[in-house]
């Protein structure tokens, strides 16, 4: 660590997020390195650091030969002043060096108002935030994650995306990158070569144009560049990389434990939800190899907790295997283990007992909507007794604290399935009151809502967000019936959730909106203290644009949408028809009942609707 550097660390908060030096960190000879990338999480060390995504990627890199593979990650705000200062530029944590000395920068991007922080970094970094600004001599600046399912409005920023998982593809272009760079090829030969790649997204490939109204009408693809650009997906959960040898923060993070993947993917189908449907087909680990896994990772870190990890963790068929093998290790050692993204209709009150003998945790459910007709709607396949006999069940296996988590605005909401969440929830209450086997600690109830977000590549793709104001109202009709003992509501920025709906849905032209936010001052905007609706509002003014026209619109059958360019693997008619049986109130099995023929099976194989649980308790591919 250079003297500047260690000045700089002796004035602001949680030091530790910059100095590196953390237990299992990888530090290779630089005579034997080929290629330097710059691994860049868009948030605070905290956050970034309890990304399983990012550790994997992270792992990965490091294990090719010649690669070196190095964490970034954005600074709070004292940091950034202080860094401003003395003109320290932003580096790599494990080497102290300038990422604009780097040859690859890779941001990892899971939430929209991040978007921001990635203009920052790149400034910090002494780098030109557009691409076009940027020549061959600096680094390469690529994207993934989940926003990569709408490139469009990071679109004049980043050289290229990558599209899907990257356990195969990342590997595949820091490959072609060394090839060509060793080849000597400019930067457009390198990018025209790399987009043959499955699964790389040039923007600088394709000509979009917008006729009259501002709606896109037409995209061209250049240089024999692919429509679309399908995404890329580890086929095989029991053979992807998992990081045995993670790294060991040196402070508190977020999610401060092992996180076990034991399937990617989800087989039910809720209509709003988007990773639900990107990340389709449902893949599932193998418990014995999910057990081999945790208990490694486990071993190694000494960690005292493993959360069992995925988007729905009680549709695991090899669940309980799982647990009884984590079980044998980690009881006797005090380790607990932690069931987030359980359902309440298939709850297990037993295996819940049998994983918190260690410590106990609330429990945590999300019905989404409050009546039985909007559940239908979103199809989230649960029922009123479900969420009932679940929070009966628990509380009679001396449960107190229930978390039930609510989305406001959802397609065909009316006040009746507004104020039908706080009789659901009184009906909880009642149920604590009913059957609670333990009354001394009472009962805490918590209620959160947030504002629906229309996302791409879901089946609510073309519905329209409500305005700020009318979310407040029915937040403000929901709280004067939620006025009950033991209960907290708690309710999303209805602000944020309009500029979230914008850039989610948005085309090429958000760039020069987000270029403009953070020149006024945008950064850290999915936190609260930073986040200012007044800096963004001004931009999109600024821009001649109208957020509202991105998030309030209600798209029409046929028309182009700015993502287009991209494919989950889900079929577009499919989405379309999802839409239209969510507006009769008609309910979609989950695919272990029945295929739906969504399209994405063929992504791995043609036998991938196979729903049969394999021998080993776990289902391979759904």
């Amino acid at each position: 660590m250079n003297r500047e550097l260690e000045r700089i660390l002796r004035g602001v908060r949680k030091p530790a997020r910059y100095t590196g030096g953390e237990y299992n960190e990888v530090i290779k000879e630089r005579g034997g390195v080929r290629l330097r990338v710059a691994l860049c999480f868009p948030d605070i060390y905290e956050i970034g650091m309890s990304n399983l995504g990012f550790r994997i990627l992270y792992g990965l890199a490091n294990e090719m030969e010649g690669v070196w593979c190095e964490r970034v990650f954005a600074p709070w705000v004292d940091m950034e002043d202080a860094m401003r200062g003395a003109g320290t530029p932003l580096y790599g944590l494990e080497s102290g060096d300038p990422i604009r000395d780097f040859d690859i920068i890779a941001f990892s991007i899971g939430y929209e108002m991040a978007y921001t922080g990635v203009l920052n970094m790149l400034d910090l970094a002494g780098l030109p935030v557009r691409s076009s600004d940027r020549d061959g001599k600096m680094p390469l600046v690529i994207a993934g994650g989940t926003c990569c399912y709408n490139p469009e409005p990071l679109a004049d920023f980043i050289d290229l995306f990558i599209v899907g998982e990257g356990e195969e593809l990342n590997g595949e272009l820091y490959a072609e990158f060394m090839k060509a760079r060793d080849a000597g090829l400019p930067r457009a030969q390198f990018l025209k070569d790399a987009a043959r790649i499955g699964g790389v997204y040039v923007p600088s490939l394709y000509d979009v144009t917008y006729g009259d109204g501002g709606l896109p009408s037409s995209v061209t693809p250049r240089r024999g560049a692919p429509m679309p650009v399908v995404k890329r997906i580890a086929r095989d959960l029991d053979a992807a990389y998992f990081p045995e040898k993670a790294i060991v923060p040196s402070t508190e993070i977020v999610h401060d434990r092992v996180s076990l993947e034991v399937f990617r993917g989800c087989i039910r189908g809720c209509r709003f939800c988007q990773a639900g449907y990107v990340y389709r087909p449902a893949r599932s680990r193998s418990a014995p190899s999910a057990a081999r896994l945790g208990l490694a990772a486990l071993s190694d870190s000494g960690y005292d907790e493993l959360s069992i990890l995925s988007l729905s963790t009680s549709d695991y068929r090899g669940l309980g295997r799982l647990t009884d093998e984590l079980l044998g290790w980690c009881e006797p050692r005090g380790v607990g283990l932690s069931l987030p993204s359980l359902r309440a209709d298939n709850f297990s009150v037993d295996l819940m007992r049998s994983v918190q003998k260690v410590r106990r945790s609330g429990l945590t459910f999300a019905p989404e909507a409050g009546s039985q007709r909007l559940r239908d709607v979103i199809n989230k396949n649960v029922t009123r007794e479900d969420i009932l006999g679940t929070c009966r069940t628990a509380f009679e296996g001396g449960w107190s604290a229930v978390k039930l988590y609510f989305m406001l605005g959802l397609p065909t909401e009316t006040d009746e399935d507004v104020l039908a969440i706080a009789e659901l929830t009184g009906r909880v209450l009642r149920e604590w009151r009913e059957s609670a086997s333990n009354k001394s600690r009472g009962a805490r109830i918590t209620v959160s809502t947030s504002c629906f977000v229309p996302k791409p590549h879901t089946p609510f793709q073309w519905e329209s967000q409500i305005p700020p104001g009318e979310y407040m109202r029915r937040v403000g009709l929901l709280r004067g019936a939620m006025r009950m003992r033991s209960v907290v509501y708690n309710w999303h920025s209805a602000e944020t959730s309009l500029i979230e709906a914008a850039l989610s849905r948005g085309d090429r032209r958000l760039g020069r909106v987000l270029e403009r936010a953070w020149r006024g001052g945008a950064r850290l905007d999915a936190w609260d203290e930073h986040f200012s609706p007044e800096r963004w509002l001004d931009a999109f003014e600024e821009s001649g644009l109208d957020p509202a026209f991105y998030a309030e619109r209600e798209r029409e059958r046929g028309e182009i949408l700015p993502w287009s360019v991209i494919s989950s693997g889900v079929d577009e008619e499919y989405l379309w028809s999802e839409r239209e049986a969510a507006r009769a109130g008609a309910v979609t099995p989950d695919c272990r009942v029945k295929c739906a023929g969504c399209g994405a099976a063929a992504l791995v194989s043609p036998l991938a609707c196979d729903a049969e649980a394999g021998a080993d308790g776990g289902e391979k591919v759904v």
